[in-house]
C-alpha cells in the first residue's frame, strides 16, 4: 500500500506488479461434507456471508457493492454514510445465522457450523521467495518511451526516501536491473573507442607519416558519430542496441572513409608535386 503507490509516482513507471502480497481477508472455508449434512448449497453460504459484511463476491446480489446509506452535502465536498457493520472479526462471522435455517436439535444454523472461519489470504498462484524465506518480488514496469537509466534512478531514490519508515524491511534492487546492462556496455563501448582511437593513431602513424593527414582522419571519424549522436538527440531519441549496433557499422565506414580518402589525396598532392604539374592543392583534393 506505500512501496506500490510511492514507485508508481516515479516518471516512466508504468506499473508495479507484487508476487507473494497476501491481502489479509474474512473468509468463511466451506467444507462440502458439512454443506450437504446441512442441505446448504456454496452460494446461499456466499450470500449470507456477503449481507454480513455488505461485501461479495457473487453479481447481482445486494452486497455485490457497497453502498453507502446516504450523503451530508458541506459547502466544499459531499460526505458519505456508511453504516457500522456488527461483524468486526472471524467469531462475529461465524455467529451470523443462514436464513432462519436451523440444526437438527432445533439450534439456528450458524455460519460457523458450515466451515471454518478465520483471517487468510487469497489463494497464491505465485510465490516470492527470498533468500529462502517469504518476500515480496516488485516488478517495476516501464512505458515504452521511458529511459531505462532515468526510470532506475527515479526507482531507487523512491526506495531510499523510503527507507528510514521501513525498519527491518531488507530491500534489494539489484536482482535484476536492466539499467546495469546499459552502464556496463556503454563503459565497455567506452573502452573499446578509447582502444580503437590509440589503434587508429598508430596505424595513420605507421602508414602515412604524416601528422596532419593522421590530424585529419582523427577529427573525422570521432566528429561524425557525434553529429549522429546530435541529429538523435534532437530527435528525443534514446539508445539501445540496434542503435548501438548502427554506430558501431558506421564507424567502419566513417574509418574506411577517413584513411582510405586522406591516403588518396596526400598520394595525389606528393605526385602532383614530384611531376610538377602546377594544379592548385584544392584542385587535386578534388580530383581525389
Amino acid at each position: 500500500w506505500t512501496l506500490r503507490w510511492r514507485l508508481m509516482a516515479v516518471p516512466g513507471v508504468a506499473n508495479v506488479v507484487i508476487w507473494g502480497d497476501r491481502w489479509k481477508q474474512l473468509q468463511v472455508q466451506a467444507d462440502p461434507e458439512r454443506l450437504r449434512a446441512m442441505h446448504v448449497s456454496l452460494d446461499e453460504t456466499q450470500q449470507v456471508a456477503s449481507d454480513a459484511l455488505e461485501f461479495g463476491l457473487l453479481k447481482y446480489t445486494n452486497a455485490a457493492k457497497t453502498r453507502p446509506g446516504g450523503f451530508i452535502e458541506t459547502p466544499n465536498q459531499r460526505l458519505s454514510i456508511e453504516h457500522v457493520l456488527p461483524v468486526f472479526g472471524p467469531a462475529d462471522l461465524a455467529d451470523v445465522s443462514v436464513n432462519e435455517r436451523t440444526k437438527p436439535d432445533g439450534s439456528p444454523l450458524r455460519l460457523g457450523d458450515l466451515g471454518d472461519v478465520k483471517w487468510d489470504h487469497q489463494p497464491l498462484f505465485g510465490d516470492a521467495v527470498v533468500n529462502d524465506h517469504q518476500g515480496l518480488l516488485l516488478v517495476v514496469e516501464k512505458f515504452p518511451w521511458g529511459n531505462t537509466l532515468d526510470v532506475t534512478r527515479g526507482v531507487e531514490q523512491a526506495l531510499d526516501d523510503m527507507r528510514p519508515g521501513l525498519p527491518g524491511v531488507q530491500i534489494d534492487s539489484t536482482i535484476f536491473r536492466p539499467a546495469t546492462f546499459i552502464e556496463v556496455s556503454v563503459d565497455n563501448l567506452t573502452r573499446a573507442l578509447l582502444f580503437g582511437t590509440l589503434l587508429v593513431v598508430l596505424v595513420l602513424g605507421a602508414f602515412l607519416f604524416e601528422w596532419r593527414a593522421a590530424l585529419i582522419s582523427l577529427v573525422a571519424i570521432p566528429l561524425s558519430l557525434m553529429a549522429a549522436a546530435l541529429v538523435l538527440y534532437l530527435r528525443g531519441s534514446t539508445l539501445n542496441t540496434m542503435i548501438l549496433a548502427g554506430f558501431v557499422i558506421a564507424v567502419g565506414v566513417v574509418v574506411d572513409d577517413a584513411i582510405i580518402d586522406v591516403e588518396n589525396i596526400v598520394r595525389r598532392i606528393r605526385q602532383n608535386r614530384r611531376e610538377g604539374t602546377g594544379k592548385s592543392t584544392a584542385a587535386i583534393v578534388l580530383d581525389a
